[in-house]
């Protein structure tokens, strides 16, 4: 069993975590989101996702959008420099969404395909040594906007209810995940979380002490924001906070 308190708030987990490799990461995200999207239908992209108000098309073209975006900040790393994540900030990224998600299923399809390949091709080219360089996203560095991709990949796959649950998410994930979103559990709460598969025991805050069992992937999506596919025990819940 592993006993740990949380680690800080930057979003690369507690300091005795190892670093997850990233390139195995993407490898595997990029593979499943490609067999999830072949075929796709106007009918399919205009069902409805697990996000409130959007359709798998809007899922799916923020995925492609993110992934160009970040994909950006590693090409621009490379080089010595540091770029702006969305041209226009977050109002150009909804605009984008909004513009893109409507498209037929073909023009989509292709454009999450590019997306896809361009993210695919631009972070193969970081090696082991790049991870440090600095970024503008959140003013960090390679390996903070790789996890960033990392989670949107994943987080978002799940969101586009094409057949992929966090069921399907990796141990390295779900932890990272628990890691990171540690910052939405409220203050005032000592909330400790027991992964009943895995035996992994986490302590987040301090304060009146709430203990919650449940699957490590359904800690982990309930960590996110997303339904747990199987029911969490223990509690109550407490409702978490914004996202950092």
């Amino acid at each position: 069993m592993t006993e740990r308190t949380a680690g800080g708030t930057d979003g690369e987990g507690a300091a005795e975590q190892p670093q997850p490799d990233l390139q195995a990461a993407f490898t595997a995200g990029l593979t499943r989101l490609r067999g999830l999207t072949g075929g796709l239908t106007d009918e399919v992209l205009r069902a409805p996702s697990a996000l409130p108000g959007w359709t798998r098309g809007h899922v799916l073209t923020h995925i492609e959008g993110v992934g160009l975006a970040l994909a950006r900040q590693a090409r621009y790393a490379l080089r010595g420099r540091t770029i702006e994540v969305y041209d226009g900030g977050r109002p150009a990224r909804d605009a984008a969404i909004e513009a893109g998600y409507g498209r037929p299923a073909a023009r989509l399809s292709a454009a999450l395909a590019d997306a896809l390949d361009e993210a695919e091709t631009s972070w193969a080219a970081v090696g082991p040594g790049d991870w440090g360089r600095p970024v503008a996203y959140r003013d960090g560095t390679l390996r903070t906007v790789g996890l960033a991709w990392w989670r949107e990949l994943e987080i978002h796959t799940v969101d586009a209810l094409l057949g992929a649950g966090p069921s399907g998410w990796s141990p390295q994930l779900c932890t990272h995940l628990l890691d990171f979103l540690s910052v939405r559990v409220p203050g005032g709460v000592g909330l400790t979380v027991t992964a009943v598969d895995t035996g992994g025991v986490w302590t987040f805050g301090r304060g009146t002490p709430v203990a919650v069992e449940g699957r490590l992937t359904d800690l982990a999506a309930w960590f996110a924001g997303r339904r747990p596919e199987e029911p969490l025990e223990g509690g109550p819940l407490p409702e978490l906070g914004n996202w950092p």
